[in-house]
């Protein structure tokens, strides 16, 4: 079945950002469930090497090698030329045959996920009281300016590399949904994890071009949505929202809680996005900087989204109706804070979600 974001409506419901700073895997999905069981996502641990976010995803992909978990890109090697024939033939073979997506070389394994595996496991448990689940995976343009060769040249400026990737990831998206689909009867909402797109038009990424994002994130988008999944996109600090709002994604996350004056610069187009009918993921409770989570309380974060929310107002919105639209989150994963305020972030989510919906729902 084919998910439809305008017949998902979301009404202030809390989930998260992937990564967090438990012990284990379960117990960190133990503290999911707690806080968000209407919208549970798998969680990710970033003090594992091979869940950090250039490890998580790149298992079968031709060209990278890990050295210390260190990932770099080298195309020069003798078995380079067959491992990248192998890959088009896997790639055209699942794209033809989509019902051996699961089987494929697209799948992330337990090594490197083993939170997806423990999500899928607790459906028998938890689906009556699930109206969604959530999954992450690293976006192409954070990998591939994220990954370099031995002459610190990015991924993102070898062509034939960064078009590995893009359909790597593509799949990998895909094979998530798919996963996803086969333990829980509700709809999946799958992030891209782009904290890279914050340094367009830095210095850094000078020669960049927009189009050739846009691109990317269609080609990723289109495979979430061709298995039935909802696609999202989770930038952790501002970026030309532009190519955002104008794209075919159906669910934007953000970090409201410091950016969203920079967010709001885009009202009109917002307001088309939303018109469609698609969702803003509005990360109101801060993680950043760990005197602002312990200082911000559930009314303190409550008065901030209604007076966001009243700025973003207009004809055909207001606080009701932008709140429909909307699911509650931190601005970002809590996998950098100690416990206490992972735990405090997560406690917050739950209590701002609620009372929103109890105040304007």
């Amino acid at each position: 079945m084919f998910a439809d974001v305008k017949n998902i409506i979301p009404n202030g419901l809390p989930t998260l950002i992937g990564s967090l700073p438990a012990a284990n895997h379960q117990q960190a999905m133990d503290w999911i469930l707690e806080a968000t069981p209407e919208i549970p996502l798998w969680p990710q641990l970033p003090a594992l090497p091979q869940e950090r976010m250039l490890n998580q995803f790149i298992e079968g992909l031709p060209g990278i090698i890990e050295a210390g978990f260190h990932p770099y890109f080298d195309i020069n090697t003798e078995t380079f030329s067959e491992a990248q024939l192998s890959f088009y033939e896997d790639y055209l073979k699942v794209v033809e045959h989509p019902e051996e997506l699961l089987s494929s070389r697209f799948k992330t394994s337990p090594d490197r996920a083993a939170g997806l595996y423990i999500l899928a496991e607790q459906a028998g448990k938890i689906e009556g009281q699930v109206s969604a689940v959530k999954g992450q995976v690293t976006g192409p343009f954070t990998l591939l300016t994220g990954i370099t060769d031995d002459a610190k040249k990015l991924g993102y400026y070898e062509p034939g590399f960064r078009d590995i990737v893009v359909k790597g990831i593509a799949m990998k998206a895909a094979w998530q949904v798919a996963y996803l689909q086969q333990a829980y009867d509700v709809p999946v909402l799958l992030f891209i994890d782009e904290p890279a797109l914050a340094g367009l038009g830095s210095s850094s990424f000078i020669s960049v071009s927009l189009d050739d994002i846009s691109q990317d994130l269609a080609e990723v988008t289109e495979a979430i949505h061709a298995r039935g999944g909802l696609a999202g996109v989770h930038v952790c600090a501002n970026t030309d929202w532009n190519i955002l709002l104008a794209s075919d994604i159906d669910i934007i996350s953000f970090d409201a809680y410091s950016f969203f004056e920079k967010f709001l610069t885009c009202k009109s187009l917002i307001h088309t996005y939303l018109d469609r009918g698609s969702l803003i993921a509005w990360g109101i409770v801060p993680t950043a900087e760990p005197e602002h989570v312990a200082r911000e309380t559930r009314d303190s974060l409550v008065s901030r989204w209604e007076k966001q929310a009243a700025s973003l107002s207009g004809e055909n919105w207001n606080s009701k109706t932008l709140l429909q639209q909307t699911i509650i989150t931190p601005s970002c994963g809590t996998g950098s804070l100690s416990p206490e305020l992972a735990q405090k972030v997560l406690q917050l989510t739950k209590e701002v979600s609620a009372e929103l919906r109890a105040k304007h729902l």
